[in-house]
């Protein structure tokens, strides 16, 4: 997801000046997504991993294509993420319910086990002098990584509402940085004579 800082000068806002139109349309896809999430999150979840497996699928023929054309060095990475790329996009494709359930867990399970783990590597740089900030940072971490691998079903039932309120307010943030970004525009027009 893409943060824009909101305390900007004209001379920062003036090269996105031009282009200003392509934060409002992202800005208005974001905030249609996010409301698709909370009013119909089961089939938004579906429709998405419909997408993604379609884009893993052809992602995957394009890094097996790129093994025969390619003159670098990575053939071996994209003959193995060519071969993943087309069997998880077979995969979500054959079974898209299956996945729109499962993927969300996956991603919580990564999710849960990343904090736990950050957690405890913070609470250890605390004893060895990092700071009580650490080790209230690790607490927090391994709490959330725990609650997370604890309950990953449940976690992923909320993953829709969770990503679809980020994505309104990411919306909302884009739509104004655009009108934002466009205000130079129009002021140049208007001192051109």
């Amino acid at each position: 997801m893409t943060t824009m800082t909101t305390t900007t000068t004209g001379a920062e806002r003036a090269p996105y000046a031009n282009i200003w139109w392509v934060f409002l349309l992202q800005g208005l896809a974001a905030i249609v997504l996010g409301f698709m999430l909370l009013t119909e999150p089961a089939a938004t979840m579906v429709a998405l991993t419909t997408f993604f497996g379609f884009y893993w699928l052809i992602t995957g023929v394009l890094a097996l294509v790129h093994v025969f054309v390619g003159r670098d060095t990575h053939r071996i990475w994209s003959l193995l993420s060519g071969i993943l790329g087309i069997l998880a996009g077979l995969l979500v494709l054959r079974h898209p319910l299956a996945a729109a359930l499962t993927i969300p867990a996956i991603l919580v399970l990564i999710l849960g086990a990343q904090g736990f783990v950050m957690g405890v590597f913070e609470i250890i740089a605390a004893f060895r002098g990092a700071g009580f900030g650490s080790f209230i940072l690790g607490v927090i971490n391994l709490i959330i990584g725990v609650l997370l691998l604890s309950s990953p079903v449940y976690a992923a039932l909320a993953v829709p509402l969770v990503f679809g309120v980020l994505l309104l307010m990411e919306g909302v943030g884009l739509i104004i940085w655009a009108f934002r970004a466009r205000g130079p525009r129009l002021q140049q027009a208007a001192s051109t004579p």
